[in-house]
């Protein structure tokens, strides 16, 4: 009985292999013969994929305009090229300028005559007089009505100012130790480092250094904030670091970039050209390296500098939607396969909620 036990042990170990074997090749066949059938339809599509992917066109930044948005060593404000520069420009230079000259020439010629009326040589014994109503009634009603004509002008300003209409384009303005981001959330979400041109004296053979047609000294940058022209721009200022400030004088544009707080502005530009400004808020050793040069542009090429730096204008589909249009279809399953199991599973309820919508 024990060698008849041992002969049945042994020859169940002798055919354990050889059933592995014949097992093996009948559930291997489908997947070898599987393969061709999904492989054939994605190499087919990939020269499709290929030919319509064109690299996008970039421009070619201009040279900045003397005497416009470039400082030029005048007396007064730069030329404005918004609609509320021109307006507060305007105020400044009118009647706000008229009011504090005639304040001005008032006092002067006042202290003026005091002086030779009142002196003490013309008046050994001086007056006693210590009320006058009237003189009373009007060095307290003038300023009133001096501070009423500045408010009103002033507060109407401001609400312009600070009440942007509907944006056009939206830009988030990072400033750093000691240069500049800039994100466009609205065209793809993608970001450029602006950095302050050095001069050619300043760099290695064969790095870029500042040229004339990319603006002035310690205010030419390497990468400019490009904008469409007559569009409203609404800019998201904040830092990483430090307090910065965002000032474009031709704009008439200065806002604090403050770590951890989101501020915020915004222009519309009806001007093309190139318009320099830096930042205004003592932020470090290298504060005065801190350049802003904005280019602002016609709108189909602002769209053609979106697409070269790889986002999306706006309004555009994606190119990530034409991907399904060559994704190659599924191969019917086999019978007895996993994916003929799984579908014949998902059948009953399919068909349940036609027959619920008939």
């Amino acid at each position: 009985m024990k060698l008849m036990g041992w002969a049945i042990a042994l020859a169940a170990i002798g055919l354990t292999p050889a059933s592995l074997g014949a097992q093996t090749p009948t559930s291997a066949a489908p997947q070898a013969a599987a393969t061709p059938v999904a492989a054939a339809p994605a190499d087919a599509t990939v020269p499709t994929v290929a030919a319509t992917a064109a690299p996008a066109p970039s421009i070619v930044f201009a040279a900045p305009t003397p005497g416009i948005g470039v400082p030029d060593g005048r007396k007064g404000i730069q030329d404005q090229v918004t609609e509320v520069g021109r307006t507060a420009a305007a105020f400044h230079n009118g009647p706000l300028l008229i009011m504090c000259a005639a304040i001005s020439l008032f006092v002067l010629l006042l202290l003026g005559y005091t002086m030779v009326k009142f002196r003490r040589s013309a008046n050994p014994i001086p007056s006693r007089t210590s009320h006058n109503t009237l003189i009373e009634v009007i060095w307290t009603v003038v300023p009133v009505l001096i501070l009423v004509a500045i408010a009103i002008p002033s507060i109407r300003l401001l609400r312009t100012q600070y009440s942007p209409p509907p944006a056009d384009v939206t830009i988030k303005v990072i400033g750093n130790q000691w240069y500049w981001t800039y994100q466009y959330p609205d065209n793809g979400g993608f970001e450029i480092v602006s950095n302050i041109l050095k001069e050619k004296s300043e760099v290695p053979a064969g790095q870029r250094f500042r040229t004339d047609a990319d603006g002035p000294p310690l205010l030419a940058a390497d990468e400019r904030l490009v904008i469409p022209v007559g569009k409203v721009v609404k800019f998201i200022i904040t830092s990483t670091d430090v307090i910065h400030a965002f000032a474009i004088p031709a704009f008439w544009t200065k806002m604090d970039a403050t770590p951890g707080r989101l501020n915020e502005t915004w222009v519309k530009v009806d001007r093309v050209g190139v318009y320099f400004g830096q930042c205004s808020e003592l932020c470090g050793a290298r504060h005065g390296y801190m350049p802003i040069a904005v280019e602002v542009v016609p709108e189909a090429t602002f769209n053609a500098w979106i697409a070269s730096k790889g986002g999306t204008p706006k309004g555009a589909k994606p190119s990530t939607e034409a991907t399904p249009a060559v994704t190659p279809a599924a191969a019917p399953a086999t019978a007895g396969t996993p994916q003929a199991d799984r579908a014949a599973i998902a059948q009953p309820a399919l068909n349940q909620a036609a027959t619920a919508q008939n």
